[in-house]
């Protein structure tokens, strides 16, 4: 079993563009593709976790979400990068879309896409990261031993002017390449 880095999707690895609906929205950061890649070098599995509501409220079907997640794979195909996996909660507690209301344990901070992840993909959660802009995606990894570093993109820094209790991520960085070279560094 190797090791992980879960990326969030948005905030972290492409730009908050809040419900994504259009591919036009879906804009990467300029070092997202080149911290992809050191992580890949690293041997180290990259999978992609993301809570996507707007499924839930009626805002972007899901068949969407898999057509931005092709995007994503080829733009980071295009730059010599990849992911091992992409895992997505459709759900929401409060969803106008019936079929999708439901508390469940895949969005974060529930750690069922992290789980769902590591038996497919045979990952060791104790020696992988969660990088994210926001402390839900943080105690994700939490709750199965993974090591947290919280981005200041998206809404990174205002996440950090709020600390959640009792989550204490490895690093605080500016952004994803930022995180990338520090989990090579700890390596």
């Amino acid at each position: 079993m190797r090791p992980a880095v879960f990326l969030d999707r948005d905030g972290t690895l492409i730009e908050e563009a809040g419900y994504l609906d259009r591919l036009e929205r879906l804009v990467f950061y300029p070092y997202s593709v080149d911290a992809v890649r050191l992580l890949n070098r690293a041997d180290l599995a990259v999978v992609i976790i993301t809570n996507q509501a707007g499924v839930a409220r009626g805002i972007v079907r899901e068949a969407f979400v898999g057509e931005a997640h092709r995007h994503v794979t080829m733009r980071l195909e295009q730059g010599g990068a990849r992911v091992d996996g992409f895992y997505y909660c459709p759900h929401h507690p409060e969803a106008s879309v019936e079929q999708y209301r439901k508390s469940c344990d895949c969005r974060k901070p529930q750690p069922g896409m992290l789980r769902r992840a590591a038996d497919e993909l045979k990952l060791d959660l104790a020696r992988s990261f969660v990088i994210g802009d926001r402390w839900h995606d943080l105690q994700a990894g939490d709750a199965v031993g993974a090591r947290g570093i919280l981005v200041r993109t998206g809404y990174g820094r205002t996440e950090e002017a709020a600390p959640k209790a009792r989550l204490a991520p490895v690093a605080i960085v500016d952004n994803l390449i930022e995180a990338a070279s520090w989990i090579l560094r700890a390596a």
